[in-house]
């Protein structure tokens, strides 16, 4: 069974930094593009930065170009995301999760092509 933990959320300070990290059990790296999401109260869930299953490319919303990298370490079957210069519109509960894919593909940010979904975990942003 497939399944995905974050963790590493927490408060930080306008402009700091923070990573949360993404471990993934059940199945390698191999054959997933991995998503990161975001969730704000009130808000819809929207993605936020992807990698392809080959970790050959990543894609980023424009909010984070330059801000957000995601990355993974295969041999520990985990995914970050480094966040840099926070803002008060990075506040939510960030996600992540799984596409299956028999070839490599592109990652996106439609939820609905992720079939597995970790718990979340909270970044919050003090002023």
């Amino acid at each position: 069974q497939l399944q995905l933990v974050e963790s590493g959320g927490g408060l930080v300070q306008l402009g700091g930094s923070l990573e949360v990290s993404c471990v993934v059990s059940g199945h390698s790296l191999d054959h997933l593009n991995i998503g990161w999401f975001r969730q704000a109260p009130g808000k819809e869930r929207e993605g936020v930065a992807c990698i392809m299953s080959t970790g050959r490319s990543t894609r980023y919303t424009n909010s984070v170009k330059g801000r957000f990298t995601i990355s993974r370490d295969k041999a520990k079957n985990t995914v970050y995301l480094q966040m840099s210069n926070l803002k008060p519109e990075d506040i939510g509960v960030y996600f992540c999760a799984a596409e299956y894919v028999d070839f490599e593909a592109g990652c996106g940010y439609i939820a609905l092509e992720y079939e597995y979904w970790g718990q979340g975990t909270q970044v919050t942003v003090s002023s």
